[in-house]
């Protein structure tokens, strides 16, 4: 054998053994292989509210909030409830945060509201701090503008009929054309924007729409409630302006029930969440004892 043969042999064998000992090193590494990302095209999962909601310095002001949410004692709209749950998503809405209620995210973004109403900034949700929301919310409403003129405003000249599809339960319901024609647009996108909603064929459809000062003055007299918060002698239904939709309703209560209970569940749905969000794109605003009652401001009442 040559010389340079040897010499090729022992070349290709020290590079065989470099070649093993490579691989060796590689399947006995105690170094973790890097995990895989997402698939191609798929973004990951959102972060919940909860793990962006963590704010130093606010955990004093969540746990006063974690309190009354559920135990204060208050009548912010005229008859005693217990806690403020049933309007949190309201206060989330109004102060633009996600944060849950009872956490620091929440305190961190009721403060900075406060400190914009130029109150004291202590992030904790008290009885004026809500008074003062809520008088914004209601002014949004233009029969409220006008009860505080001295103003009832007439019927409508002009009233038009719902489908019966749109009627809840088949009901005949009647609207000013306007406010009709934007009725029908939300409902059209909260369908398409939310499969929950377009599940139940009873989410919002109407159950009460424009009705007459006469009938609306006879069933407060049978009822025996003129001027409490369930019936009014100057009704917003008087102006074809208001509806009251199905937004859900819990286990044993009517749809229009204002028991506690019932307010509660309605504001925990995806129709009242999704109207809270959205209706305003469509000219309506809501009173916000009655989760179910919106007014269209497109026309003046």
């Amino acid at each position: 054998m040559k010389v340079s043969d040897v010499l090729r042999f022992l070349g290709a064998l020290a590079a065989c053994l470099v070649l093993l000992l490579l691989l060796a090193l590689r399947v006995t590494s105690c170094t973790p292989l890097e995990k895989a990302g997402p698939a191609p095209g798929t973004a990951p999962p959102p972060p919940t509210a909860e793990a962006g909601c963590a704010r130093p310095g606010w955990s004093s002001a969540a746990r006063r909030n974690a309190q009354t949410l559920t135990d204060r004692a208050w009548a912010p709209f005229g008859r005693t409830e217990v806690g403020w749950e049933t309007y949190a998503p309201l206060l989330q809405r109004e102060i633009g945060t996600a944060c849950p209620p009872d956490s620091e995210g929440f305190a961190a973004a009721f403060a900075a509201w406060q400190d914009e109403q130029r109150l004291p900034a202590d992030g904790v949700v008290g009885e004026a701090d809500f008074q003062l929301l809520k008088n914004a919310v209601q002014s949004r409403r233009p029969v409220v503008q006008l009860s505080a003129e001295g103003i009832c405003p007439d019927t409508p000249e002009v009233i038009a009929a719902a489908r019966p599809e749109e009627g809840y339960g088949g009901k005949l319901i009647h609207l000013r054309p306007g406010a009709l024609s934007a009725y029908r647009r939300m409902v059209a996108a909260a369908r398409a924007e939310v499969p929950e909603i377009a599940a139940d064929p009873r989410n919002l459809t109407i159950f009460s729409g424009y009705r007459s000062p006469a009938a609306d003055a006879a069933r407060c007299a049978a009822e025996g409630n003129c001027d409490g918060i369930a019936r009014a002698r100057c009704s917003p239904h008087r102006t074809g302006l208001a509806l009251d939709l199905y937004v859900g309703q819990a286990p044993g209560f009517p749809p229009d029930s204002s028991a506690d209970p019932n307010r509660l569940f309605m504001t925990r749905t995806a129709t009242y969440r999704w109207m809270l969000a959205n209706a305003h794109r469509y000219g309506f605003v809501n009173y916000p004892f009655e989760p179910w009652h919106w007014e269209w401001t497109g026309e003046r009442p």
